[in-house]
């Protein structure tokens, strides 16, 4: 029987560790009961879906039923001479699912580790780091319609993948919940990516030429772990906003007058400028107002110093944006969701 909880504090379940209630709250263990409880919200009350609460910003307490995601289970469904395919329910953690896939000689995924979250909640951002995104890997994924409780399929196709962005974030939005998802994995002459960012400088300052699966993900890990700061000792969700992707024409204009400004050529005359380096060229890096703040290592986070409200972050977050157009006439985008 499934228990419902009342006025629950959400701050262990969400990453910027901000102090909302939830007016009922249950979690949920298998797909099962995710239908049980879907069915029979259905005709009570609203509901909230929270996985891993790593993307998302808290602004208010939620007066509905929070269903926090807690299906756990990784799966080999099928081996070749040099792939396999595995199942990873919704609720299991990301990093631990990178974790396996190293153990395991599973390559594709090693790029994206250290990335917080669970897997459900994965391919609604296609999440990314270090030149790999989700959908390098992703086969499909199997959702549950919400106001039916009938499973449904998408592929890779289905999926409508962008940067950060997917069906789940667009026309498909808040109508349905995944609860696991498949990925083709090599394992066997793994296509190693490590021309993006520090990757290469961190694996030569290690004295490695030829990396491993392992090498490469303590390495990102290396890199990540000094940049950016662990959500259980300061509460952050990671990149706040998404890196802008300007025409070549604006970025002559800004390249007239910061020569140095660090730039991504992509295709069809777009450049991709990223985003902390605007934060910080604003003035925002390390700067604190309150308990909201701007990180002092990576200014495309920011960070919640103890008991800042999700309107405080949210304010501060405004607040970098309408400086970065007024100084460089670029608008930065949330990646994060504000709810």
């Amino acid at each position: 029987m499934l228990k419902i909880q009342q006025n629950v504090s959400l701050k262990p379940y969400n990453t910027f560790a901000i102090d909302v209630k939830a007016s009922f709250f249950v979690v949920v263990t298998t797909e099962e009961e995710l239908r049980e409880v879907l069915l029979y919200n259905k005709i009570t009350k609203p509901f909230f879906i929270l996985s891993g609460g790593s993307n998302m910003l808290l602004t208010k307490d939620i007066d509905a039923l929070v269903i926090h995601i807690a299906i756990k289970g990784i799966f080999v469904q099928e081996t070749t001479e040099d792939s396999v395919i595995v199942k990873v329910n919704g609720g299991e953690n990301w990093h631990e699912f990178v974790h396996y896939c190293i153990r395991n000689g599973y390559g594709g995924v090693e790029n994206l580790s250290l990335i917080p979250g669970c897997v459900g909640s994965a391919p609604i951002q296609n999440i990314g780091a270090y030149g790999v995104e989700l959908k390098d890997t992703f086969l499909r994924c199997e959702a549950l319609d919400i106001k039916t409780g009938e499973k449904k399929i998408f592929s890779k196709e289905a999926c409508n993948f962008g940067y950060r962005n997917s069906i789940f974030k667009t026309t498909a939005k808040g109508e349905y919940v995944i609860t696991c998802v498949y990925f083709q994995l090599t394992t066997k002459d793994h296509q190693f990516q490590t021309g993006y960012g520090a990757i290469e400088k961190e694996l030569q300052e290690r004295g490695i030429d030829t990396p491993t699966l392992k090498e490469i993900s303590e390495s990102i890990i290396a890199i990540r772990q000094s940049k950016l700061p662990d959500p259980k000792v300061l509460g952050n969700s990671g990149s706040f906003f998404k890196n802008p992707v300007v025409s070549s024409e604006v970025f002559v204009k800004l390249q007239q007058v910061y020569p140095k400004v660090p730039h991504y050529v992509l295709d069809q005359g777009l450049v991709k400028v990223p985003a902390g380096w605007l934060v910080e060229e604003a003035g925002f890096k390390g700067k604190r107002y309150g308990d909201a703040g701007v990180h002092d290592k990576q200014a495309l986070v920011l960070v919640n110093h103890g008991n800042a409200t999700g309107k405080e972050i949210l304010a501060l977050s405004q607040r970098i944006q309408i400086t970065v157009l007024e100084k460089f006439g670029i608008s930065l985008e949330a990646e994060v969701n504000v709810i």
